[in-house]
């Protein structure tokens, strides 16, 4: 067996390469590869990844139409806005359960995610929700209310108006 001959290799035929060769060219591959990833990433940075989100902190007017107890919603808040004649105060709509936007209704609120029901005080009544809706605090600025939905008050809270 050890006098066969090797086939003779066609002149066409292209060059084997050594192993070390293989390896040298895949760490340069590599190597360049995570240069470029790492250029991409760099040109990236100056581009903010944080979305602008409106401030928590709000100034509004209620309107004149608004009778005791009638909740106003400013658009595009999550906070429930009443007047009465102890004054002014801010109820938080986001339910405490799983974070849902409640509604106001007849008897309160009631929550269209997983039915917990909450009182005009935001006080649970029902449903799955483990604690009441948070009251926010709410200050006088001439004629505005200024709202901050990142401040939450004792129940009962109120401003004068």
């Amino acid at each position: 067996m050890s006098g066969q001959s090797q086939p003779a290799r066609s002149r066409l035929a292209p060059e084997p390469v050594p192993r070390r060769d293989l390896l040298g060219m895949a760490a340069w591959s590599a190597f360049f590869g995570s240069l470029l990833f790492a250029s991409i990433g760099m040109l990236r940075l100056p581009k903010a990844a944080v979305v602008a989100s409106r401030s928590k902190k709000f100034r509004i007017s209620l309107p004149r139409s608004l009778s005791a107890g009638e909740a106003y919603v400013p658009p595009g808040r999550n906070v429930a806005v009443f007047q009465d004649a102890g004054g002014v105060y801010a109820i938080s709509l986001v339910c405490t359960h799983l974070g849902c936007i409640v509604k106001p209704g007849p008897q309160g609120f009631e929550c269209p995610c997983h039915g917990s029901h909450f009182g005009p005080d935001g006080s649970v009544l029902g449903g799955p929700a483990p604690r009441g809706l948070p009251w926010r605090a709410v200050s006088m600025d001439g004629n505005d209310l200024i709202i901050d939905d990142d401040a939450t008050v004792p129940p009962g809270t109120k401003v004068k108006a």
